[in-house]
């Protein structure tokens, strides 16, 4: 993992809730040297990031070595007050400097305009499984970006799963529709399978149990076998005729030859329903 901070030049986080705190502990796990690392946070507390100095944290950017320039920010806060800690961070960087927003919806021109310093800005967008090391990020940045700072950024967001690079920003709002909104989808296929159990007859405990690990398990499957589409993997668990097939007909809608109104025809609205409003929180 690329990881050439210092404490000339180091790594600041702003904002530790739970996507930061995330990102620092695979940081460190990754061999980050922790004197290299500031944490800004006006409510966390040392114990949250275990590792790092009780000096390297701090409440605002004004508690910051005085003349300290980081080599990379990472906002990790909420959009709705990005604006206001956007002109809080322009104290500590400079040209060299990489600025990462994680916050959905904040676009680079919005960085650009709330900082008016001269950096490199770079738009991520991670999901909630990061705080398991098992999420992945969509990375973005003007088509200038160096392929060092791409290379950083990458490693960083990889920090906590997967990390792809993103060729243009426009297609964020479908990323964020597919993986950053996407684990909510996964949960709640796991409720509608849960209560259909129980119509068929499961306790709520047991439909709940057979729900969840299913799900779990299907998607160790897949990762066990990355190679394999997972259409493929679907029609090597579909007997002809059976269970499995006739199941299959009902979410493909084979009824109507169209898969309208099937699982796929649901899932391509529902994600241009999450582009949109990705769409209108950016602008």
């Amino acid at each position: 993992m690329q990881m050439d901070f210092t404490p000339d030049a180091p790594l600041v986080l702003v904002g530790c809730g739970h996507m930061g705190q995330a990102m620092a502990l695979g940081w460190l796990a990754a061999g980050l040297n922790s004197e290299a690392f500031y944490i800004v946070d006006p409510v966390v507390h040392e114990d949250a990031v275990t590792g790092v100095p009780a000096s390297q944290f701090v409440r605002n950017a004004d508690e910051l070595p005085a003349g300290l320039v980081a080599r990379a920010v990472v906002l990790a806060v909420k959009p709705q007050i990005m604006n206001a800690i956007l002109p809080t961070v322009v104290s500590f960087i400079g040209a060299e400097s990489m600025v990462i927003s994680v916050a959905a919806g904040v676009t680079i021109q919005q960085m650009q305009r709330g900082t008016e310093a001269e950096a490199v800005y770079v738009r991520a967008m991670p999901n909630t499984p990061a705080a398991v090391g098992a999420g992945i990020t969509g990375v973005t940045a003007l088509p200038a970006i160096s392929s060092a700072n791409k290379a950083m950024a990458c490693a960083l967001m990889e920090a906590t799963g997967q990390a792809v690079w993103i060729e243009e920003e426009a297609q964020m709002d479908a990323v964020t529709a597919v993986s950053g909104s996407g684990p909510a989808y996964v949960f709640y296929m796991v409720e509608s399978m849960t209560s259909a159990g129980v119509q068929a007859g499961l306790s709520q405990d047991v439909a709940a149990a057979l729900a969840r690990q299913t799900v779990i398990g299907a998607g160790q499957l897949m990762a066990s076998q990355a190679e394999v589409d997972a259409g493929e993997l679907r029609k090597r668990v579909t007997s002809p005729g059976g269970t499995t097939a006739a199941a299959l007909a009902v979410l493909m809608n084979e009824e109507t030859r169209t898969g309208a109104d099937g699982l796929a025809d649901l899932m391509t609205r529902a994600i241009d329903a999450a582009c949109k409003r990705g769409a209108e929180l950016s602008g």
